[in-house]
């Protein structure tokens, strides 16, 4: 079997917060950051605030775009009255992707004990573009990242991966 090439992916980071500015978006930067490093391309970013319609509208417009082949959001996973990640992708879901909130919270728990249960992290396909919405922080983030959001989408990746998938998606 012949090894398989590194395919670099069109990445877009999306931040959701009411607070945060391009000068200390720490989470949306690590992700630009460790993606691009990765060899990835990040071809859109932009900071929204915690609000249903401005998430969802800054997701379409990408996705009309066809420019992100993978979207990953950070911010807006928790419980609070102002976390609305997860209502504003909702009705934009064609396929939810369980196992990655599943084994975000399992590989969390690790870290930060039973406190894992207040995210509501998920990923999911909208439209044929895959999306990644973690927590806010930065140990989340890097969590993510690390261990299943950056060797997901290495095309090399055995026995199989995101990348390899999209093309079919």
């Amino acid at each position: 079997m012949t090894a398989r090439e590194f395919l670099p992916l069109r990445i877009g980071v999306l931040t959701v917060s009411d607070t945060r500015t391009e000068a200390d978006d720490r989470s949306g930067s690590l992700i630009a950051d460790t993606l691009g490093r990765a060899g990835h391309l990040i071809v859109a970013r932009r900071i929204v605030k915690d609000d249903v319609e401005e998430i969802r509208q800054a997701f379409q417009r990408w996705q009309a775009t066809s420019a992100p082949e993978v979207v990953v959001v950070t911010g807006g996973t928790g419980i609070t009255a102002r976390d609305v990640t997860v209502e504003a992708f909702a009705p934009l879901v064609s396929k939810d992707i369980p196992g990655f909130g599943e084994l975000f919270r399992w590989l969390s728990y690790e870290e930060i004990g039973a406190a894992t249960i207040q995210s509501r992290a998920f990923s999911a396909l909208a439209g044929g573009v895959l999306v990644f919405a973690l927590p806010g922080s930065t140990a989340a983030v890097r969590l993510a990242l690390d261990r299943i959001i950056v060797p997901q989408l290495d095309h090399r990746t055995s026995p199989c991966n995101f990348a390899m998938l999209l093309p079919r998606l």
